[in-house]
């Protein structure tokens, strides 16, 4: 019984040893998740601390910048000055002068509506529309202008019928230019021979005749020179190739574009696009805006009806009365007198011309570009801002600008010809021009526009050499202002001396 006891006992123990051991793994084992449940505890005291710490770095960046904002103040107390220069000087870079040109504007108005009502007080109201339409009829059954315009369509005719014969070959390059030599010969002669001779023509009637013709005769010498260069390339790529190249009449682009390819451009709708379209140098493929805006058209319709009466008003108004107080020979007028009259033909005439060029370069032309879906509008530039003379010559009026540079002036420089000859030469041209629209219109050839234009020469040298800047503007401005009434004004003293000299006293 006593061995069966101790037994007993010594089982008892072991398995209590047993139990002992595995309770131990197994707190052993256990220990891990604790140790993993007292880490999370742990992390999320770490990201309540991050978050306190994040708060406590924003409130100090808050103070600093607090510190530094109350330092900037004190700063200011006792500094108020930095090197910088005055607003108006050129160093500045300021080029803000709206309010300078805004205060120009209605300095300009007030002082011309004193002069416009010293005006109707001293000659009364001289507005008369019957006046304006006997300007382009003498007689009523008789229409010159009108008829020279219609014969023009001949010369449109010819040119393109001869360059159609060019295309096929049933035309020597001999034969072409000397049928466009003739073609355009008499464009320019004819219509002056009709002005001068044909009793009934007005001079406002001629004068516009002859603009047109003018422009056609420059649009008719581009056609033949494009046309020219095409041909010469179709025949050199013909001899790279050793084969006769067929160009279709158009091609399809991208977009639906379709692209003409000389000869397919030589057709009548191309001709009479060409000879309507705002520009004087031809291409055979203008760029041509997407879609006719009605209400840009409308505002450019409104500007061109609501100018050319502004226009005839203040002609009929402010300028005749000016015009006819200055009809004296010259003999009777000291230098005070002519000085004076010039003075006061040089405000009106240079608001009519702002106002015309206006007109025609932006409401005219636009308006035109519009309807004809032209796609190139840059019919001037910023000629206001000319710091010389030539630059104010290349920008007024870019179509006749265009027109020198590729078929006159450029053409002159490959030929071995210098700048400064090809620069004579077409200030040479546009003199002679001014002076046919001038001259013939009035039947009297006095050469005033010719000598004013060739005078741009050395005005222009003299300004680029010793003018800069705001100084070569002011001299630009000058010779607009006071160039073109002086011209006026001899053109007045001739046309008075001529027609009336003899039954005045």
């Amino acid at each position: 019984m006593s061995d069966l006891n101790v037994n007993g006992a010594l089982t008892r123990r072991r398995r209590a040893t047993l139990i002992a051991g595995r309770a131990a793994t197994v707190r052993a084992a256990n220990g891990d998740s604790a140790t993993g449940t007292a880490s999370l505890v742990d992390g999320d005291f770490s990201l309540h601390d991050g978050q306190r710490t994040r708060e406590s770095f924003l409130e100090l960046s808050a103070a600093k910048s607090e510190k530094k904002k109350r330092r900037v103040e004190v700063g200011d107390r006792l500094s108020c000055h930095k090197a910088q220069e005055s607003l108006l000087s050129s160093a500045s870079g300021y080029r803000n002068y709206r309010g300078v040109i805004n205060w120009c504007v209605v300095m300009l108005v007030l002082s011309n509506a004193r002069l416009f009502l010293e005006n109707i007080l001293k000659y009364g109201i001289l507005v008369d529309p019957i006046q304006v339409i006997s300007l382009f009829l003498n007689d009523p059954y008789s229409w010159p202008a009108a008829c020279l315009l219609i014969v023009s369509n001949v010369f449109i005719l010819v040119a393109l019928y001869t360059e159609r014969q060019l295309s096929k070959g049933s035309l020597s390059e001999f034969a072409g230019f000397l049928v466009h030599c003739i073609n355009l010969s008499i464009l320019l002669t004819f219509p002056a021979a009709v002005v001068l001779w044909v009793p009934s023509m007005t001079p406002v009637g001629g004068a516009i005749a002859l603009g047109f013709y003018t422009i056609l005769f420059l649009k008719l010498y581009s056609y033949e020179d494009v046309n020219r260069w095409c041909r010469e390339q179709s025949t050199a790529k013909a001899k790279k190739l050793s084969r006769s190249l067929s160009c279709p009449s158009s091609q399809q682009f991208k977009g639906g574009e379709q692209k003409v390819c000389y000869p397919g451009n030589l057709t009548i709708k191309d001709m009479y696009y060409f000879v309507l379209a705002p520009t004087l140098c031809y291409e055979l493929n203008f760029p041509r805006s997407p879609k006719i805006r009605i209400q840009f058209l409308l505002r450019r319709l409104f500007e061109m009806l609501f100018f050319i009466q502004l226009l005839v008003f203040l002609t009929q108004q402010w300028m005749v009365p000016i015009i006819q107080s200055s009809m004296k020979p010259l003999e009777d007028m000291d230098l005070s007198l002519m000085t004076e009259r010039l003075l006061r033909l040089a405000v009106p005439n240079h608001l009519l011309w702002l106002m015309f060029f206006y007109w025609f370069f932006h409401s005219t032309m636009n308006f035109t570009a519009e309807l004809l879906r032209f796609g190139d509008r840059q019919f001037y530039n910023d000629w206001w801002n000319s710091e010389s003379v030539t630059y104010f010559w290349q920008n007024w009026n870019i179509p006749v600008h265009k027109w020198c540079l590729r078929h006159f002036y450029k053409p002159l420089l490959r030929k071995g010809f210098s700048k400064m000859f090809s620069q004579s030469a077409v200030f040479f041209l546009s003199a002679f021009f001014h002076e046919y629209l001038v001259s013939v219109p009035l039947r009297m050839f006095r050469l005033w526009a010719f000598t004013g234009m060739m005078a741009q020469l050395p005005l222009a040298w003299l300004v680029g050499r010793f003018l800069r800047g705001n100084y070569g503007n002011a001299a630009v401005w000058i010779s607009i202002i006071i160039g073109q009434p002086f011209a006026v004004l001899m053109y007045v003293h001739d046309y008075y001396v001529m027609n009336y000299g003899d039954g005045v006293e």
